[in-house]
């Protein structure tokens, strides 16, 4: 198993974490998916490797900025 955290910037409410949660669901290999608007962290689990270059592009191509951290 294994899980990654990304700052992820530019969510203001619920709708923003929903889409963002949609997107990285859309890359391969993805689990589970864990946004907290609050801190504006993403934690992603899967079985297999996370591509995290793939997770970032993911969220920035719906106009919001991602950091792994």
């Amino acid at each position: 198993m294994s899980t990654s955290t990304y700052k992820v910037t530019g969510m203001t409410c619920n709708g923003c974490a929903g889409k963002v949660k949609t997107q990285i669901g859309n890359v391969a290999g993805v689990g589970d998916i864990d946004v907290d608007l609050a801190t504006g962290h993403v934690t992603v689990t899967s079985e297999g490797q996370i591509d995290d270059v793939r997770v970032v592009e993911a969220v920035e191509e719906i106009g919001y900025e991602a950091v792994l951290v």
